[in-house]
């Protein structure tokens, strides 16, 4: 299938707007809000098969909570014979385990959704590949014993949310809490986490998107029946089967996100080169099955050539891959596509879903071969200065970051006044058309 001007335009503008969007406190990022933080790995750290801490994406859905470790416990209770307390140390006890394992947000390439979607904008970076250590969670909840009958394990963390926003708590499928590669960790690539990545503790849920990995995790409780919080009945789920782009679907036909799909970035070269010899290097990855095939085109995937992989392969983490181009002067259109061990391969055109979860289909990057280089596009800015209404009730917990990004339409806008007012924003009856006309003028598709 042909790449349209459209999907290679996004994947230029994701590229080169990126700059316009860091900030002065996270020079290494991309930020999509300061606060909450959201903040995107740029494509050049696709080169590091472990990707340091320093440059991991970080997802926030409320402030990060300040966890003091001498007061930190973790209870487990619920269906369970001998209900838990347990401080770090106690933990430590356990027999430990090291695991790399992807990281991924379930919206990493919601950006290049077509139709547009509202949400964090991800383009390629809300990823990254880290060596875990902890214990395994089924150490931890045999230690407490499961009552038969056990379905879900509900995970809690201590991040408080913002207003009326829902308490985000998750659950596992049991058998998914008693894998043997589900972790609860504590170091992340040697260090102890940092409190953006979940201090003291957070959950490791290998091969699966990272809404199921709990940040700063402070309480298990043991189910027999489905969780009936809004972030497991209403938010991350999709549909288990293909709908037309824009069709909306009841989040009751839907499913929780759980496995990722194979997929893979470039890291470089960049939009532009010198003709000759050139390094393709990137990273590739799956869920519980490990990549084992990528290929490269540079015409847009009328053609493709297999890249070399790297060595020693983990189950679940990053797979390098490169590929020694001689590159012709001229505009290119370089692509990677990647298949992993069950043979399942990248789509040519993405699997539209209403939430916009776990894209991967194979992205164009469009790449110039030459010594000038064209002009990148312009940041697009508002047409018309915000109301006084929308500075007093749109900021008042976060900045326009989450506005500026999003390029919807005015139904999509007017369905997101109404969400965030259930969560407690304090817009006026007489202030909501004002607010609606600016941000369906000033951020439309």
């Amino acid at each position: 299938m042909p790449v349209t001007r459209r999907r290679l335009f996004q994947t230029a503008a994701a590229l080169a707007l990126t700059p316009a969007l860091r900030s002065a406190d996270n020079s290494g990022f991309i930020t999509l809000s300061p606060s909450p933080e959201d903040l995107e790995m740029p494509v050049a750290g696709f080169a590091d098969e472990i990707t340091p801490v320093e440059d991991f994406f970080v997802r926030c859905h409320t402030m990060i909570p300040k966890v003091s470790l001498a007061d930190w416990k973790l209870e487990i209770g619920g269906l369970v014979n001998t209900p838990l307390t347990l401080t770090l140390d106690d933990l430590k006890t356990l027999p430990h385990v090291n695991l790399v394992s992807v990281l991924e947000c379930a919206g990493n390439g919601r950006s290049f959704y077509q139709p547009r979607l509202p949400g964090a904008q991800w383009a390629f970076g809300s990823v990254g590949n880290a060596r875990w250590t902890g214990v395994r969670l089924r150490d931890v909840l045999t230690k407490a014993g499961l009552k038969p009958g056990v379905t879900q394990i509900l995970m809690d963390g201590a991040d408080v949310p913002m207003g009326k926003m829902p308490d985000f708590q998750r659950t596992l499928e049991v058998k998914k809490a008693l894998d043997p590669d589900t972790l609860l960790a504590w170091d992340m690539n040697g260090k102890p986490l940092t409190a953006e990545h979940g201090f003291p503790l957070r959950v490791i849920a290998p091969g699966w998107a990272s809404d199921s990995w709990c940040k700063w995790l402070q309480r298990l409780e043991a189910m027999d029946h489905d969780f009936e919080g809004f972030w497991m009945k209403s938010a991350y789920r999709h549909p288990p089967r293909h709908v037309a782009p824009g069709t909306p679907v009841d989040p009751k036909d839907m499913v929780p996100v759980t496995d990722l799909n194979v997929k893979s970035a470039i890291a470089s070269p960049g939009t532009t080169v010198a003709p000759g010899p050139v390094t393709v290097v990137g990273m590739a990855w799956s869920n519980a099955s490990p990549v084992t095939r990528v290929e490269i085109s540079f015409d847009a995937g009328k053609t493709w050539t297999a890249a070399k992989l790297g060595p020693n392969p983990t189950k679940y983490g990053f797979r390098r891959f490169t590929y020694k181009w001689q590159a012709p002067e001229g505009e290119h259109t370089m692509m990677s596509r990647a298949t992993n061990a069950d043979g399942k391969t990248q789509p040519m055109e993405p699997e539209w879903n209403p939430n916009g979860y776990l894209y991967n289909a194979v992205q164009p990057r469009p790449v110039y071969v030459g010594t000038t280089a064209p002009a990148p596009p312009a940041a697009p800015t508002p047409s018309e200065p915000a109301p006084a209404s929308y500075q007093a009730d749109c900021l008042s917990c976060h900045d326009d970051h989450m506005m500026r990004q999003q390029h919807i339409t005015r139904a999509q806008w007017d369905r997101e006044i109404t969400k965030m007012t259930g969560w407690g924003a304090q817009v006026k009856p007489e202030d909501r058309t004002n607010i609606l006309d600016y941000l369906a003028a000033s951020f439309k598709p």
